[in-house]
This record gives C-alpha cells, structure tokens and sequence, in this order.
C-alpha cells in the first residue's frame, strides 16, 4: 500500500490502546447483538406466539424477526450516520452504546411477540449507528494509512468473538438455565441469552464517555471550516457511482449472511444425527455448528487484516474472498447442510471464512472514500440503507421461498432456500466488483 506524503504512524500511547479496546468490545457487542436472534427465535417464538416450526406463521414471524428490525436500524442508522458527521463521533458513540444496552436487558423480559419485535427494533438501532460511527472514530485517530488498515482489521476481527460469545452463552443458558432467577415464573434458557448481552456493553458506558474525539472532526469544528453533511451530496457526480456500487455490495455481503448462514441453527435439527435426541442435546448440536461458523469467521477477519496492508487493490483483495465463496457457500447448503454434520461443519468454517471476512472489507474501505464531513453520512448509507434494510431482506426471501422449495422436512427446504438466495448474492456481489472505485488517500484528509 503506497503511503507517499501519507503522516507518519503515530507511537501508540496508554489511551490508544484503550480506544483499540473499547473499539473491539463494541465490534464484538454489535455482533452479539445481531447473531443471538438465530438462537433465541425457535424457542422466543414457541413460547411467545405458541409457533411451530415449519408452518407459515412461523416462518412469517420469523422473517419479521430478521427483517424489520434491520430496516429499523438502516432507516435511524442513516440518520445516525449524519448525525456522527454534525455532533462529532463521540457523542454518538455513547448515546448508540445506552441505547443497545437497554434493549438488551428488555428483550429479555419481553411478554408478547410484538413487544420483542419492537425491541429487537431498537437493538438493532443502536447497533447500526455504533459501527458506522466506530470506524469513522477509528478511522480518524490514526491517519497513517498502514497502521489504519490494522487497526481497523484487527479491531474488527473481534466482531467474530461477539459471535462466539453469543453460541457460548446460549450455550450456558440452555445447561444452567433451572439455575437462574426465574423470569415470569420461568427459566426459559433464550432469555438469559439476550439479557446477557449487556455484560459486554458494561466497560464501553464506563470508559466511553471519557475519550477523547476525532482530532480532525473536532479542529475543524472549532476553527469553522467543518462542512454540513449532506445525504443528497452521496448521489452529486462525484460521489454517485461509490454509493450506489458500494451499497448494493454491502447488500449482497449482508444477502449471503441473512439469507443463508444465519438459519443454520434452523438447519442443523433436522440433520439425521439430530434424530431422537432431546431438545437440549439438538440446541447444543446447533450452538456447535455456529461456533464452528463463527471460528470460522474470526480466521476470515484475521486474514483479511492480514491481507489489507499487503495487496494495494481493494478489488483485488475482495476477489480473494468472493471468488471461493461463490463455490462454496451454496455447495455448503445444498448438500452437507441436509444430512451430514461432519462435512457441515467444515463447510461452514469456509462459508464463515469468505463471508464474514468481507464485512471487514467494508469498514476498512468506505472511511477511504469519502471526505470526513460525508465520512459518517456515506458508510451509513451503504452499511444501513444497503446493507442492513436492503441486504438482511434476504432472510425474509429465504423463510418465505422456503415454503415453496422442494425438501421432505422444514429444515431441508430451508438448506434449499438458503443455497439459492447465497448462489444469487455472491454472484451478484462478484458482478458488481468490477465497478468497485479504487479510493483515493488523498479522501482522508479532506
């Protein structure tokens, strides 16, 4: 990567390294935030609505589960995005971290489907708005473009251990859940799941508040030379072909997520090995297979903060990612996700790999291609509006095309469902990479 006439790396001091760590707790809470819902909506839907799966309720109920709450986040996350860009990253960083804690407890005591969904809503809200205002944050505070890319890679990666703490504390929840306080005269083990949420989100609402902001937002914000943000200023000329390019291929990096790998543990009991085993043991089989996902996702993201300083065209550096993946993530689904675990699990430890390693991609590239008083403003809309509400739409494509596709059992139709709709986004994403603009460092010191 050239860095000619780029700043020098700055030495990295006791506050950086705290920045470095608030940044990965709240990469990691974001993706717990998010992933749990796979988890928790079988056993939150047949204790809530009486739901079985399978039928075209459940699935319709689920969908909205997946579905609406990313269009909530999208739609307020763009919002928030301009918002990072007027009141500065900082303040937006603490209000989006209240905000998600909250909803974490809460969706944990909540009593009727709609009141879950509205939760999950606000969830997601603040979830949007932490990322796109992290990485512009993070962005910011080291302008050297090699030590940028790390930090931003490596900081990321622990969006992976978000995961693995989601699948391990679902885990706990399911084998310790008759030893927990009762919650409505119950101890339904995905209720412990999502208040367990807000543990992580603990540091970040101690320390948070108390860092400093963005040194080049704040200087030109004092001294007045600070521009407006404009979202109508993402479709001038200058910037037409990035927002559109780069939201509809966050939207098929999100399609392949939602609309396959996150039905897994929906997939995996229906698998023979899961035949006759008790519901405990089948929920665990489920939480194993997402563990694997999420190593899997981990490597991905590690290689990907690996590979961003060393190959110097981001095209180039997606392509390794995208290519393998479009074989293999719908071969995944459409064989070993019907009847054999073992191969499963190395499937999906690829599938994770490929995939989750491109949401990497994202919030390394788009604090490149924009000017820090679009910064905000231009990575929300492709992360919200293209990703979260055009992109997770495909977990609603995939539960609803599940009712037509051919299988002798729910979750077969769902592996079916979910190997067109991946096949679909990864084709689409390799399509659309050819008109990726290379960006320009000059962008960041705008």
């Amino acid at each position: 990567m050239a860095n000619t006439g780029a700043p020098p790396a700055i030495r990295l001091t006791t506050v950086h390294w705290l920045i470095c760590f608030v940044a990965s707790m709240g990469f990691a809470f974001d993706i717990y935030a998010i992933l749990v819902l796979p988890l928790v909506v079988a056993p939150a839907l047949g204790e809530l609505g009486q739901l079985k799966p399978g039928t075209p309720e459940y699935n319709h109920w689920t969908g909205l589960l997946f579905f609406v709450p990313a269009i909530a986040g999208g739609f307020f996350g763009l919002i928030g995005g301009y918002l990072t860009d007027l009141w500065g990253r900082q303040k937006v960083l603490v209000v989006s971290i209240l905000l998600y804690a909250f909803s974490a407890v809460a969706a944990g005591y909540a009593n009727s489907l709609e009141m879950f969904l509205f939760l999950r809503c606000t969830t997601f809200i603040g979830v949007c708005v932490e990322f796109v205002a992290a990485v512009a944050w993070l962005a910011e505070l080291f302008p050297n473009p090699k030590q940028r890319e790390s930090v931003l890679g490596y900081t990321q990666a622990f969006s992976s251990v978000g995961g693995l703490l989601a699948a391990g504390t679902n885990a706990l929840a399911v084998a310790y859940a008759a030893s927990l306080p009762a919650i409505y005269g119950g101890h339904s083990s995905w209720r412990y799941t999502l208040i367990a949420g807000v543990i992580p989100a603990i540091p970040l609402m101690i320390i948070r508040p108390f860092l400093p902001e963005s040194p080049e937002w704040a200087r030109k914000k004092k001294e007045g030379t600070l521009k407006r943000p404009s979202i109508g200023e993402l479709f001038q000329p200058a910037y037409l072909r990035t927002t559109v390019v780069t939201a509809l291929m966050f939207a098929c990096s999100y399609g392949a997520a939602f609309g396959a790998i996150q039905h897994l543990p929906r997939i995996v009991p229906g698998l023979p090995e899961a035949a006759g085993l008790a519901r405990p043991a089948v929920l665990q089989m489920a939480n194993k297979v997402q563990s694997v996902q999420e190593i899997g996702g981990l490597v991905g993201r590690v290689v990907l903060a690996f590979l961003a300083i060393r190959i110097v065209s981001r095209k180039n550096l997606l392509r390794v990612f995208q290519l393998p993946g479009l074989l293999i993530v719908p071969l995944v689904f459409y064989f070993p996700a019907k009847d054999n675990l073992q191969l499963l699990q190395i499937g999906v430890f690829l599938a994770g790999l490929v995939t989750v390693a491109q949401f990497s991609f994202w919030g390394n590239y788009l604090p490149r291609v924009y000017p820090l008083h679009l910064r905000g403003t231009g990575e929300s809309f492709a992360a919200n509006v293209g990703g979260r509400m055009l992109g997770t739409s495909a977990a609603y494509v995939t539960t609803t095309l599940a009712n037509y596709t051919s299988g002798t059992s729910p979750s077969m139709k769902l592996a079916n469902a979910a190997a067109i709709v991946a096949l679909f986004s990864y084709a689409l994403g390799t399509i659309l990479c050819s008109f990726l603009p290379e960006p320009e460092e000059s962008k960041m010191r705008e």
